[in-house]
């Protein structure tokens, strides 16, 4: 197919701005036809021309400074996947209160190594219940106590001028029940009523649910709702007042294009594209996965590569393994999906050798993964705003002579401090009786062990308990990828126990994990002997030796290696001037290792200490002891 003469569409604008959008245009049109082509075969074509006047109406509008960013990113494409790269994870009004608060603490973000900030939903929400504000009520406003759209514009632009790229939620999968929308598909409008999945009785819902899982079964059982007003059953996969899209219907397409590049516009360099497995609806499966997911996210990525190639796109997948990789491209669509995902496997592993003082199941899980593409980048991480799901998969488990249903009870109640001997404090979220499943709120320092720590007031067992956050850090930072700190790990900040003083948050306690930023401990950080202190000086440490070592820039894969001694955690990493042998001690006691295991010479050194310590005899390890041995090629 030819491609579109977009002349008309840029008169006025600089020749050489109309060249560069022409030559982006004629690069990317192929990928934009076969990713509409795999979600909608009967309407590629004209799709793709209408959002190429999307594209070029947005492109007119983007600020000079940003159409320059553009140029940058084209020479440097792979800019999010340097070793210096670290992410930072936090809610505005949790962190600085307002949007021109947070630019107030680019300071604190700037001494720390931050490179990328996710600040966790902030456009609109519906009033009150807002599933922490992932229920967009208007995605073209900001809430109003965190500010405007300007101060959004602002604090981007702030936060450039410092090297942070700003990453935004775009929840693609539903919209508040108070959306216009979906207003206007209650008031009777057709054009509306097609944005979403309405059904005028039980027949098909039924027969969709025969197959769907619950995602909330405590407090949104079931994935539709009766609206008396629309006269409807509404598919709401999440809750009664998160109406799903209909990503079926060309027009919804169209929608999230234009936002997807408004958003560009004021300065996004990343969306974080949230739900995303569950756009497509296929009748006999879980809705989830589909491959029409990812032939819709290659089309929406290939708009927004045509008239803002600054902006990436992260997919929140958290799926299992198998699913995983085509977030990122495989086949026909790889390195044209995503261009990062959540490496949730290796946060659920990293939680379970600490608590098996056992490596096996991670390095069976681990070693799974298939290579992704080398323009794709992992997010690695220990905690998020969200819960843990034991996504401990069976066949794994019994390769390490685990079951696996037995294994994740253990985590369960392991990580909810009901397990003899645990030390961690967290909190159960979302037990379902029929299948067993539990899930775990808390934040790290809770989860490891700070907190009983403290509690009992001995300096040795928070000694340990310290080692034992940084290890699991040392994991994250040195597993490659862009690896993200979720607000608060950072000083080891403990469980908010009183989040449920808050009616809007009673029912949900991943809001325990989410207390707010006391800037007075904050300052303690400084403070030697201080809990602050001792863990913000080891988590900068960690981040300021990974920025110098090209082994770590995320293009490099991970090989972990047989667990010789299951009590330690073997990686390598093979970069074409610099191989590394990160070695982790996941128990409280010595470990050794035979030398063999370590495949670097003897002139290698430890970037962590500086030191040349490797000789012909056993790797000896401290409890919870990490060294990263270093080895120019």
């Amino acid at each position: 197919m030819t491609v579109p003469d977009v002349r008309g569409l840029l008169d006025g604008e600089p020749p050489h701005d109309q060249a560069v959008f022409a030559t982006r245009l004629r690069r990317y049109w192929p990928d934009l036809v076969t990713g509409l082509t795999g979600a909608y075969p009967e309407h590629a074509v004209e799709m793709a021309e209408r959002l190429v006047e999307i594209a070029a109406e947005n492109f007119r509008r983007r600020p000079t400074d940003l159409r320059l960013l553009d140029l940058q990113r084209h020479a440097d494409p792979q800019w999010f996947g340097h070793q210096s790269m670290l992410g930072y994870a936090t809610y505005t009004d949790l962190f600085g209160g307002t949007l021109r608060g947070v630019g107030e603490k680019v300071d604190y973000l700037g001494e720390l190594g931050v490179t990328y900030l996710h600040l966790m939903p902030l456009l609109r929400p519906r009033p009150g219940q807002s599933d922490g504000g992932y229920a967009v009520m208007d995605y073209r406003a900001v809430r109003e106590d965190l500010g405007t759209v300007d101060d959004l514009r602002d604090l981007a632009t702030t936060l450039r001028g410092r090297g942070i790229s700003l990453t935004l939620d775009l929840v693609l999968n539903h919209v508040a029940a108070e959306h216009a929308w979906a207003v206007a598909a209650r008031g009777g409008d057709q054009r509306y009523r097609d944005y979403f999945h309405l059904f005028a009785d039980r027949t098909l819902p039924d027969a969709y649910e025969r197959s769907l899982p619950e995602v909330f079964p405590d407090t949104a059982p079931g994935s539709f709702t009766y609206d008396e007003e629309a006269a409807a059953w509404v598919w709401t996969t999440f809750n009664a007042w998160q109406w799903d899209l209909n990503w079926h219907n060309p027009e919804v397409f169209y929608e999230f294009a234009d936002l997807v590049l408004w958003l560009a516009n004021l300065g996004v360099e990343c969306l974080r594209l949230d739900a995303i497995a569950f756009l497509y609806k296929r009748m006999g499966t879980a809705c989830q996965n589909q491959p029409e997911v990812h032939a819709i996210t290659q089309a929406l990525r290939t708009v927004a590569r045509i008239a803002a190639p600054a902006l990436v796109f992260k997919a929140e997948a958290i799926v299992g393994p198998a699913d995983l990789a085509p977030y990122l491209g495989v086949g026909k669509h790889t390195g044209k999906v995503s261009d990062m995902a959540y490496q949730n496997s290796l946060m659920v592993q990293v939680w379970s050798a600490l608590a098996a003082k056992d490596t096996r199941l991670f390095c069976a899980a681990m070693n799974r993964f298939p290579a992704k593409p080398v323009t794709t980048v992992w997010n690695t991480y220990l905690r998020c705003h969200d819960d843990i799901g034991w996504a401990i998969d069976d066949a794994d488990a019994a390769s390490v002579g685990l079951d696996g249903a037995a294994h994740r009870r253990f985590l369960a109640d392991f990580y909810a401090g009901l397990y003899p001997m645990s030390d961690a404090r967290g909190l159960v979220f979302q037990e379902n009786l029929e299948t067993g499943d539990r899930r775990i709120s808390g934040t790290a320092a809770s989860l490891i062990g700070i907190e009983a720590a403290l509690a009992t007031g001995d300096e040795a067992r928070l000694e340990v308990a310290v080692r034992k956050l940084l290890l699991a850090y040392a994991v994250v930072l040195g597993y490659g990828g862009l690896p993200l700190l979720y607000m608060g790990d950072e000083l080891g900040l403990l469980n908010a126990y009183d989040f449920d003083a808050d009616p809007d948050h009673a029912d949900d306690n991943r809001w325990v994990h989410r207390p707010q930023m006391p800037w007075d401990r904050a300052e303690r950080r400084h403070q030697e002997g201080t809990l602050e202190h001792r863990v913000y000086s080891g988590i900068r440490h960690l981040v300021a030796v990974r920025a110098a070592l090209p082994a770590l820039e995320a293009s490099v894969e991970t090989e972990v290696l047989d667990p010789v001694n299951p009590a330690v955690l073997v990686c390598l990493r093979r970069a074409p001037t610099q191989t590394m042998v990160a070695v982790h001690n996941v128990t409280a006691e010595p470990q050794s290792l035979p030398r063999w295991v370590v495949p670097v010479g003897s002139w290698a050194w430890d970037a962590l200490t500086e030191e040349t310590p490797l000789t012909d005899g056993p790797l000896h390890l401290r409890p919870y002891e990490v060294r990263w041995f270093v080895q120019e090629v």
